[in-house]
């Protein structure tokens, strides 16, 4: 499905996130793939790499740094000649911006993470469509859906609301050149982001109680194989869209009736 494609991998720190997921999905899928790293990640980023399958290559890159936003694009240019695909798995926030009273995170947080979790988005666009093809190339960053206010999760949501707007212009701008932009919506998972959530056990027994489908906290692979479809020339025509990988639940309006027909 991704057979010849250059694809661009941000936010590997662990075996255990999505954006490991999908680079050893999209590998299997017969993609080039090259890892991004934020600067002091760098040498978790190569360990986990090792154990993705042949010689991944990795590269620093804080998407918060233009600096950084040009140096990477002339590394994959150099490297490549064009990108047809990229994962943005990149976002942040201090502690007191995803827990306790909403109105008591300081404001320097919070800024640091809508420019860590939501304006990235923008920067690795730029790259993107400063290396896409003629034939257009693709852009999908991960979400948690933000429809609605969630328990836990604070400043974060709302870093999350602003990102799936900036997916909606993104893919107003980049469409008449062949570039799509969309998010996956991923149910809760257990990964290393997801450990810095006070109350995360909450969100999964939200989802034992409310989703159809049974969801594996521990299995990422669906959200990995979603994001590869998005990245393929299958998902051609698909732009602006946020794709919800989270067994059902937010079709749901309330907790599921368990063993009712």
């Amino acid at each position: 499905m991704l057979n010849g494609k250059h694809i661009l991998v941000t936010g590997v720190v662990t075996t255990d996130s999505i954006a490991f997921a999908v680079a050893q999905r999209a590998l299997h899928l017969g993609a080039e793939v090259l890892l991004a790293g934020f600067p002091r990640d760098l040498d978790r980023t190569r360990a986990a790499a090792e154990a993705l399958p042949g010689s991944i290559d990795v590269v620093g890159f804080d998407a918060t740094d233009p600096d950084d936003t040009a140096r990477l694009t002339a590394t994959v240019a150099e490297r490549w000649g064009h990108l047809d695909g990229a994962l943005h798995a990149i976002a942040f926030a201090p502690a007191d911006a995803l827990a306790g009273p909403l109105l008591d995170a300081r404001r320097e947080g919070i800024g640091l993470a809508f420019q860590t979790s939501t304006v990235s988005l923008a920067a690795l666009a730029t790259v993107v469509a400063q290396l896409a093809p003629p034939a257009g190339a693709s852009l999908v960053g991960l979400d948690f859906d933000a429809s609605a206010a969630w328990p836990v999760y604070n400043w974060m949501g709302v870093c999350k609301a602003g990102l799936e707007s900036l997916n909606r212009y993104l893919a107003r701008d980049l469409g008449p050149a062949a570039i799509r932009v969309n998010l996956v919506a991923a149910g809760p998972l257990h990964t290393r982001a997801a450990g810095g959530i006070s109350g995360f056990e909450m969100l999964l027994d939200a989802w034992a109680s409310r989703s159809p489908l049974r969801w594996d906290p521990a299995d990422a692979t669906p959200v990995a194989d979603a994001v590869c479809f998005l990245l393929s020339d299958l998902a051609r025509a698909i732009t602006g869209e946020i794709l919800h990988v989270d067994g059902g639940y937010h079709a749901m309006a309330a907790p599921l009736l368990r063993g009712t027909p």
